[in-house]
């Protein structure tokens, strides 16, 4: 497994669907994976520690997490299906470890939030990344501009 970062989101130009780009410390590879609008909210709402009036479902799930005493130790982005990403994240609670199934995209929000470790495994490394970094800081860079100017429509 590598452990990967979010690099930022962006916007598929041809389906107009938010995507996150992770990335290694090296920048050697970036794997795009396409999410949900609230989703990309989310992860944005983390990335740029937006603070919201009331809990949003990310942030109920930590705080629920650390009352608990309930630490998520680590996500993992384990396959890709038919052009579907699939994750775990991994609890610890007594020094006992839970396995559960998650979108990658609540997986990394989840993430965000609790300071957790991201992985992908070598699978998804050899089939879903790819190297071109400039055209990936090109997508982040059009998708902030769109931002300060999107309306809820533009995600129809």
């Amino acid at each position: 497994m590598i452990e990967m970062k979010v690099n930022g989101l962006a916007i598929d130009s041809a389906s107009k669907m938010p995507v996150v780009i992770l990335t290694d410390s090296e920048e050697k590879y970036y794997l795009p994976i396409w999410i949900g609008v609230y989703e990309a909210d989310a992860i944005l709402i983390a990335l740029e520690d937006i603070p919201t009036p009331r809990p949003m479902p990310h942030e109920l799930i930590s705080n629920i997490f650390n009352t608990l005493n309930i630490r998520v130790d680590r996500i993992v982005i384990t396959e890709i299906k038919d052009n579907t990403f699939f994750a775990r994240i991994y609890l610890v609670k007594d020094d006992k470890e839970y396995e559960i199934d998650s979108r990658p995209s609540d997986a990394i929000a989840i993430a965000l939030r609790t300071d957790a470790p991201i992985f992908v495994t070598e699978k998804i490394i050899t089939e879903a990344t790819v190297s071109d970094r400039e055209k990936c800081k090109k997508e982040i860079e059009e998708f902030k501009e769109f931002l300060k100017t999107a309306k809820p429509s533009d995600f129809l």
